[in-house]
Parts: C-alpha cells; sequence; structure tokens
C-alpha cells in the first residue's frame, strides 16, 4: 500500500533524505521512527505530495504521488504534526468542507461526522469557531477530518501530541482497530512505549538514511540484545550512549 523507491531530498548541500527504501502492506501497523532532524517529516511530507522529492517515486496503493496526485491522495487520511486549521470556521463546517474536498456525499458526511464528533466527545463544540479550541482539541478536529472520507492509508506525524491520556489511548486503540480491517498505518512518533506496543514493523531512520527495519524481535537480533526494548534498541541503533550513560547515572 505504500512503497519507496529510493526515495530521496537534497535541501541545498543538506541531504534529509537519502535512497529511501519501504514497503508498507495492507493491515499493518508501520512505525517510523528516528531522532530530530533525521528526516521523518520530509518524508512524510514526500509520501502524501507536499514536497516534491529529489529523485525517486512514492507510490499509494501502487500510484505514483508525482505522476497522479488527486488520485493518490483520495486514498490518503494525512495527521500532520501541527494542526494548521481554519481558525474561523467552525468545527462542523471545517468537517463540511473536508468532505467535499473529497468528494464525500453530504447525507454520507453528516452521518460520518456525528459519530466522529461523539467519538471524540465534540458534540458540544462542533458549532464553535475552531480558534476557541484548545490544541488537544484541534487535534482531534484534524484526525476526524483525516477519517471522513474512510482513506485505505493513514499517514500520521506525532498523532498523539497534545492529547490528553484518555484522547490518546482512544487514537491508539482506533488505529488498531483499522488496521486490523485492511487499513495501512504510517506513524511516525517519538514516545517509542507506542511504537513497541502498537507497531507490527518499525523503520528507524538516522541522518537520512534507513538504518533498520523489522519486528521489535528482528531489532533485537541486529543489535545482538534479546531483552532490549525499543527504547534501548533505538539507541543502540542511533549511537544515543549520551543519553544511555545519564539513565544509567540516574539509576546509580
Amino acid at each position: 500500500m505504500i512503497e519507496t523507491k529510493n526515495l530521496t531530498k537534497n535541501f541545498g548541500k543538506v541531504l534529509a533524505v537519502n535512497n529511501l527504501n519501504i514497503r508498507v502492506n495492507s493491515g499493518e501497523i508501520y512505525g517510523f521512527l528516528g531522532p530530530n532532524g533525521a528526516g521523518k517529516t520530509t518524508t512524510i511530507r514526500m509520501l502524501t505530495g507536499l514536497l516534491k522529492p529529489t529523485k525517486g517515486t512514492a507510490l499509494i496503493d501502487g500510484i505514483d504521488i508525482l505522476k497522479d496526485p488527486i488520485e493518490a491522495k483520495s486514498h490518503i487520511g494525512l495527521i500532520p504534526d501541527t494542526p494548521n486549521i481554519y481558525k474561523k470556521l467552525t468545527g462542523r463546517e471545517f468537517l463540511y468542507f473536508i468532505a467535499d474536498l473529497y468528494d464525500v456525499k453530504r447525507d454520507i458526511a453528516k452521518n460520518k461526522m456525528e459519530e466522529l464528533f461523539e467519538m471524540f466527545s465534540l458534540q458540544d463544540k462542533a458549532d464553535e469557531l475552531i480558534e476557541s479550541y484548545s490544541h488537544g482539541m484541534k487535534q482531534k478536529i484534524v484526525i476526524a477530518a483525516a477519517l471522513l472520507h474512510n482513506p485505505s492509508v493513514m499517514i500520521l506525524d506525532e498523532p498523539t501530541v497534545g492529547l490528553d491520556p484518555k484522547s490518546a489511548k482512544l487514537v491508539k486503540d482506533l488505529l488498531r482497530a483499522l488496521a486490523d480491517r485492511g487499513k495501512t498505518i504510517f506513524m511516525s512518533t517519538h514516545i517509542l512505549e507506542i511504537a513497541e506496543r502498537m507497531c507490527d514493523r518499525v523503520g528507524i531512520i538516522d541522518n537520512g538514511i534507513l538504518i533498520a527495519e523489522g519486528t521489535i524481535q528482528e531489532l533485537r537480533e541486529k543489535a545482538k540484545d534479546k531483552t532490549a526494548n525499543l527504547e534501548e534498541l533505538f539507541l543502540e541503533l542511533t549511537g544515543g550512549e549520551d543519553t544511555k550513560d545519564l539513565i544509567k547515572f540516574l539509576g546509580d
């Protein structure tokens, strides 16, 4: 459902993403991990057609995002790291706007919208301007918008940032349920505990290069540590020695 072939992005002399090759299957939750500045958000922007790669291709359900962007994007539900949305619309108006973009019929959109408002406890705020929403509420309305057209691929950049624990658990449970129904989930997160519990496979990117990929067990074998958790594996694979020494010092 998601495939990249030698996907590369340069910003001047800076090589942000370097010959990235990944494949994500239907029904899979794929965690895309890496330190700050590793190339995660740049990759997501290329996958969704928001950024043109320097070279290489990105395919969504076999559709080239550059050659047929409208068709490819119709398969995607995007939850960006920052919910930049129209503040002078109400939550309901914003979701109707999104429904129109994806050509969702009004009666279907209305029913789906009410389900999403109830799911995210936004019924009382649906007709208020988005500028009055908290950060967490804005994140919820963005997630609702991404689900409205029933996409086959969900791409998420730090989806639980700004959410209270109850809402974060709801999102995690929702993503697992979507994957179990055959949806494809591509998720970037810094919260490694979430990735370890949720993801079927993870890919770790560092300095624009995919340095490791596989199940947690496969990463343990790569790191030659059969009992390590994902945080320990991540630090081992990305050279986070200073962090490991600090954790050990604080433990002592």
